[in-house]
């Protein structure tokens, strides 16, 4: 007898993640009015990540054991290609799903007849500050489609306002597999970002869900506090395959262009803090005359790092110098 499709392949990449992996598992499980599969694929993990994973499957989970650590997404695109649901929807191995979430996410895509679609999140500090929506419910009820145009500019480094690159979201895995969608591997930052792209880019519709269906828990050490010059040069290398692989429309394009202006004042200011670090007056002088928005129009969540090293070159170069303060804050993206 032929076993039914399942409406929902749940991909958990998962490494050393044996203190949260169950409570993910579990919330996937959860799941009411949708048919679940879940397939956990472990990067080497060096705990108990995968004895976890083995022990639910009687409950319609499967382990794929990868042969070498290649990252999340190489682990990814290992359980994409062992899924067999109607929808792919990529859970982070420390994060939880709402039990109705897949229902109500799918009944939208499929209401709209798009391929994609996105939910509002919970964002869970680790320091146990109460949970709070990370975009206003009715903010996102009056945006019922997310444009390529509007996901690239939003993704603008370094920018205050939140940044639709944290949405989690479920793809139809028909559009995924017509065009052969995976993950870049080379890439340590920024691969869920390009693959949404990539996805919207190749003709997929994608529809948001205002309610917050998912939790995400940011821990400290993520790759977006301690942000380096060699993950904004990735980013810049990613966007340049990006752009050889899609053709953007007018808006998209104008919006490319607006991130990476961004990623280079980035890159900018991370060249400008180094100088300052090494009390290099030269090189300093360089990059603000070079670009000047790198002194003082960036914000970002190195900041008060940047306005230490900023008060030393104060000391350095004389107390009227006119360096202007860095501030703001920006949300944390896990990595």
């Amino acid at each position: 007898m032929k076993q039914d499709i399942p409406d929902v392949s749940f991909i958990i990449a998962a490494y050393n993640a044996a203190a949260t992996l169950g409570k993910a598992i579990d919330s996937a499980l959860a799941q009411r009015g949708v048919t679940v599969e879940v397939i956990v694929a472990d990067d080497c993990s060096a705990d108990e990540t995968k004895a976890i994973a083995e022990s639910y499957a009687d409950r319609n989970v499967r382990l794929i054991a990868l042969a070498r650590n290649g990252g999340p997404s190489a682990a990814r695109n290992a359980a994409i290609s062992a899924a067999t649901g109607r929808w792919l929807a990529v859970l982070d191995s420390d994060d939880t799903v709402d039990p109705d979430r897949l229902r109500r996410m799918i009944s939208r895509a499929e209401k709209a007849g798009a391929e994609i679609a996105v939910d509002n999140l919970r964002v869970i500090r680790a320091d146990g500050t109460p949970a709070e929506t990370m975009f206003a419910e009715d903010a996102l009820a009056r945006m019922p489609t997310l444009t390529l145009a509007a996901f690239i500019r939003s993704n603008a480094l370094f920018q205050t306002t939140h940044n639709f690159g944290y949405l989690k979201p479920i793809f139809q895995r028909a559009f995924i597999e017509s065009h052969a969608l995976r993950f870049d591997e080379s890439l340590k930052i920024g691969e869920d970002y390009l693959y949404l792209a990539s996805a919207m880019a190749l003709g997929g519709r994608c529809v948001f869900e205002p309610l917050a269906g998912y939790d995400y828990n940011i821990r400290e050490g993520s790759i977006s506090r301690v942000l380096s010059l060699h993950h904004i040069d990735a980013m810049i290398e990613g966007d340049k395959a990006f752009l050889r692989n899609h053709t953007l429309d007018v808006e998209a394009a104008a919006a490319q262009e607006f991130r990476a202006k961004s990623l280079l004042r980035g890159r900018a200011f991370l060249v400008l803090v180094q100088n300052i670090k090494d009390r290099s007056i030269l090189g300093t002088i360089r990059t603000a005359w070079g670009t000047p928005s790198a002194v003082g129009h960036l914000s970002m969540p190195i900041a008060a790092r940047a306005n230490r090293v900023i008060a030393s070159l104060r000391k350095l170069i004389g107390p009227q110098a006119d360096l202007t303060a860095i501030d703001g804050t920006t949300r944390s993206r896990k990595g």
